[in-house]
């Protein structure tokens, strides 16, 4: 059998299975058999490069085989308890020393969960219900995290629009919506109804976006001003940009912050974590009837994630990790760079070297409007081509490993070229 027809055999099976043919919003079109360092390899033999990393937790490859090695010592002592284990403990120890708002955490098995729970703990301890978020900005699949993610249509600020069917109306009359980077209209925003915002939430850096100068430190003195609570969203962020998240990286503090992806190592885990006034009303004994926040999981904190998070962090503190995960990002910068200039091409690399896309504009790139005036077609070409040509992203985004090699670097080079001559052509 050819590798097409296999690959057409597979996406058949998978959407008699699945709705739109995928467990996920993704494209369902390959099916990936195995993994190892860098390279994944789909049903047909074929490899690529792999900067999805899984959405972007195997910030150290498939199969470390340190990672694996510890996953497998626990495996032998068990999966899951519903009970402290050690190996949660320690992580969350650890996730205390490395965090700047975490006091204390609790685990939950997704990023969704954890938003959740983030915004309870604000509107319990403030006794307020309403939301400030970010265009564009993306907090997982709760009602509240899905307004205004990916608007279709563009309405007036700060009028929320839901992303998704099913959500109830009255969702929407809780949740404010602003403009990434724009200092001054959040600002008019919580001047205007502070004394009812429960939480600001951000992504310190929003999708792709970098925070310009000062937008954090106002967020963080405004709310400080309307006793509002700051959630930093940090599930793509934590342990990413640096050891300590986007707090370290851009030297502000939130009340509160999620945690996910890298944290668990490539199993499902995040965490919610923050002052520990914050956290106490997880804490029965100490919250009154009204304020103390029910939370559970089957398994949240399972000792299998806690331990593959523990190892990856290990691997991470190692002196020179980040300025090699962000080396990495540099070169595949500079080859986007140099094949997109050489062809004329115009563009923009939005992000961190250590996740990044290109977008097709010649405009700056600051907040979700200015995304959405790239060419969209162009950069469905690009991405398709990269992938002919063994190379697997995100549509909007490459995420850098630590298990990039230089062969993985250079297929990577080529491919670009190869991306670039073929836009230039159409």
């Amino acid at each position: 059998m050819s590798g097409d027809a296999i690959e057409a055999e597979w996406e058949e099976r998978a959407r008699v299975v699945f709705p739109a043919g995928g467990f996920g919003n993704f494209d369902p079109s390959i099916t990936v058999s195995r993994g190892q360092g860098a390279r994944v390899w789909d049903e047909t033999g074929k490899h690529y490069v792999d900067f999805l990393i899984g959405s972007g937790p195997l910030v150290l490859g498939h199969l470390n085989p340190e990672v694996v090695e510890a996953v497998q010592q626990q495996l032998e002592k068990g999966t899951t308890y519903f009970a402290n284990n050690a190996k949660a403990i320690e992580l969350a120890e650890e996730i205390c020393q490395a965090v700047a708002c975490a006091e204390q955490v609790r685990y939950v098995s997704t990023g969704t969960e954890a938003v959740m729970y983030a915004i309870r703990l604000a509107r319990a301890h403030t006794r307020r219900d309403k939301i400030l978020k970010f265009e564009g900005g993306f907090h997982g699949m709760s009602s509240e995290g899905l307004m205004s993610l990916a608007p279709t249509r563009l309405e007036n600020f700060p009028l929320a629009v839901p992303d998704s069917a099913g959500i109830p109306d009255n969702v929407r009359d809780n949740v404010l919506v602003a403009p990434f980077n724009d200092s001054a209209a959040a600002t008019q925003l919580i001047g205007e109804y502070g004394d009812d915002i429960a939480a600001v939430i951000v992504e310190p850096l929003q999708r792709l976006l970098l925070p310009e100068p000062d937008f954090l430190e106002t967020l963080r003195v405004m709310t400080q001003e309307r006793g509002i609570i700051l959630i930093f969203d940090e599930i793509v962020t934590g342990f990413r940009l640096a050891y300590g998240g986007a707090q370290e990286r851009y030297g502000v503090t939130p009340d509160l912050c999620t945690l996910g992806k890298i944290v668990g190592g490539g199993f499902p885990l995040a965490v919610v974590a923050g002052k520990t006034e914050l956290m106490a009303h997880f804490d029965k004994n100490l919250s009154t009837d009204t304020g103390f926040t029910f939370q559970n999981g089957t398994l949240s904190g399972n000792p299998i994630a806690a331990a593959a998070g523990l190892k990856t962090l290990e691997i991470l503190r190692r002196p020179g990790s980040y300025q090699r995960l962000r080396t990495n990002g540099e070169q595949v910068m500079k080859a986007i760079t140099e094949h997109l200039g050489f062809q004329q091409i115009s563009h923009r690399i939005v992000g961190d070297p250590v996740m990044f896309d290109v977008v097709f504009t010649e405009s700056s790139v600051k907040n979700y409007r200015d995304v959405l005036k790239g060419d969209e077609e162009r950069s469905r070409r690009f991405n398709a081509c990269l992938r002919e040509h063994n190379v697997l992203k995100l549509d909007t985004k490459f995420y850098i490993s630590l298990a990039l090699t230089e062969e993985d670097l250079d297929l990577t080079g080529l491919s670009i070229r190869e991306a670039a001559q073929k836009l230039a052509l159409a």
